[in-house]
């Protein structure tokens, strides 16, 4: 689980991240204004940054420059509207991990942190669903302590949903990730390697089907 820092004016984007961050295990602070910003990172450590660029009270560049000298060690994504490339060179160039443009698909920006953690070393790597216990650090399965055999595929699509938990993923979305961008099989495929995981690890709770959809795993 991260802190993270959500500087967003819009109140709707900025709630609905915070709500996507909640139930995959993180916690957001909201700040809506440059100012607001930097007096939550003034009494909380938080481990990552989401950055509009748009701010009512100053420009997102010259807060990030800010932030880089007073917290150098909190790395910084920028989430703007902002898609020329010359923005996008300066919030590179000016110190941003990473710099997603609205409108995005939240899984997109999960992903994008899940990196931007891993590279800062603040990711979680010990997940434990019940009886069942995953190190993406060390890439292995328990299942009450003893390890379990899965195959490359369904270790990669048990690690989408983690990382997505208590989210929706269409079996398009799942084939994208899991398998890649260039795999063009059926999607049913995802049903066949769910299968075999909620059997291997009994997650057949846990893994919920999404009617003609996809699938979410469940985490409370």
């Amino acid at each position: 689980m991260a802190d993270i820092l959500i500087v967003e004016d819009d109140r709707k984007i900025g709630e609905l991240i915070r709500r996507t961050l909640t139930m995959t295990g993180h916690q957001g602070f909201p700040a809506f204004s440059g100012r607001e910003a930097l007096s939550v990172l003034e009494k909380n450590r938080v481990d990552l940054i989401l950055l509009d660029i748009g701010l009512p009270d100053m420009d997102g560049f010259a807060l990030m420059k800010q932030i880089s000298v007073e917290f150098a060690d909190i790395p910084v994504i920028c989430v703007t509207a902002r898609d020329e490339v010359p923005d996008r060179v300066k919030g590179l160039r000016g110190g941003a991990e990473d710099y997603i443009v609205k409108p995005f698909a939240m899984e997109e920006l999960l992903a994008r942190i899940q990196v931007v953690l891993r590279r800062a070393g603040k990711e979680q790597n010990l997940y434990h669903i019940r009886d069942v216990e995953i190190d993406l650090a060390g890439g292995t399965v328990k299942k009450s302590g003893s390890p379990v055999e899965l195959t490359n595929r369904e270790y990669e699509l048990l690690k989408v949903l983690l990382l997505n938990k208590n989210i929706a993923l269409s079996r398009e979305r799942l084939l994208e990730l899991a398998w890649g961008m260039d795999y063009y099989g059926d999607d049913r495929t995802v049903d066949v390697h769910i299968r075999r995981i909620r059997q291997k690890l009994g997650l057949e709770r846990d893994i919920k089907t999404i009617f003609k959809y996809g699938y979410r795993l469940e985490i409370m």
